[in-house]
């Protein structure tokens, strides 16, 4: 398969078939590129439903041995932090590129060292960067005398129902009030936030690490989406990103930007590989 680039057409499969896997779509239709679509992983019992949707454009599968039996070039998961822990060691080992929106999922020690076992050579773990503007300043001031980065996630408070912080995200609510809920590293973010701190994560593997990440989540009733401000200081200088990536329309807790910026890293590179930034954690 080749795209419209001239450039041969990995073969994509995808883990989950929400909000993110719509975005994949998009994206993919709007490169006239759906043909790299190989299949989608969803259970079982949601396979009558999504027939319809899908169309005939792409297999469903229910089995992981099944994706694999499709013989994807990468697989993109964006069915959340459990998904990375069931079915991501056994796609590396089979030598398949895995490309994570869970990102999140890295702040568990014992999973991302089994993630960095499983890998052969030349077998890459993916994250996108694509939605994240600052990611290859980072990258660049690892090396550069990169001494603090803190990252703070605002979201509009429906994005925090069924997380710790609902209860005292819905009493600033009512009083109109922006509330930073937590203060702490990046790791402990993205372990207890794990559907609202992937962005953390990509920041922290990019800079200074999980655990010397500074993270910052709050709730701000007057955002007109997901924003997000990356502070970094050092040798180098200092520079302030700030990002504001409405949310998807079907998911208040992901940005619109993600699947799209998945896409991009199949496609153009737009990525980390995480596992040489594992291996290398400060």
């Amino acid at each position: 398969m080749v795209g419209k680039s001239g450039r041969p057409l990995p073969r994509i499969a995808v883990i989950g078939y929400g909000a993110i896997a719509d975005e994949v779509i998009c994206s993919l239709e709007v490169r006239g590129e759906m043909s790299a679509l190989v299949g989608i992983l969803v259970r079982r019992e949601r396979i009558p439903q999504l027939e319809q949707k899908a169309a005939g454009r792409f297999a469903l599968v229910d089995e992981v041995a099944a994706l694999i039996d499709l013989r994807p070039d990468v697989v993109i998961e964006a069915a959340g932090h459990n998904a990375v822990a069931r079915f991501g060691a056994d796609l590396l080992r089979r030598r398949i590129d895995l490309l994570l929106a869970s990102v999140g999922a890295l702040g568990d020690r014992k999973l991302a060292h089994s993630l960095v076992a499983a890998a052969p050579a030349g077998t890459e773990l993916l994250v996108a960067s694509g939605a994240i503007a600052g990611i290859d300043g980072l990258l660049a001031a690892r090396t550069a005398g990169l001494r603090s980065v803190t990252y703070t996630s605002l979201k509009a408070p429906a994005a925090w129902n069924g997380t710790p912080a609902q209860d005292a995200v819905s009493v600033e609510t009512a009083k109109s009030q922006r509330l930073i809920f937590f203060h702490g590293s990046a790791r402990e973010a993205a372990t207890k936030f794990p559907q609202n701190a992937n962005v953390a994560a990509t920041v922290a593997l990019a800079g200074l690490g999980l655990d010397r990440t500074r993270g910052q989540l709050g709730s701000d009733p007057h955002v007109s989406g997901p924003v997000g401000i990356i502070d970094a200081e050092g040798e180098f200088g200092r520079f302030t990103f700030e990002i504001l990536a409405l949310a998807s329309r079907t998911n208040p807790k992901t940005s619109a930007l993600t699947g799209h910026s998945l896409v991009a890293a199949v496609r153009d590179g737009m990525c980390l590989r995480a596992l040489d930034l594992l291996r290398t954690d400060p």
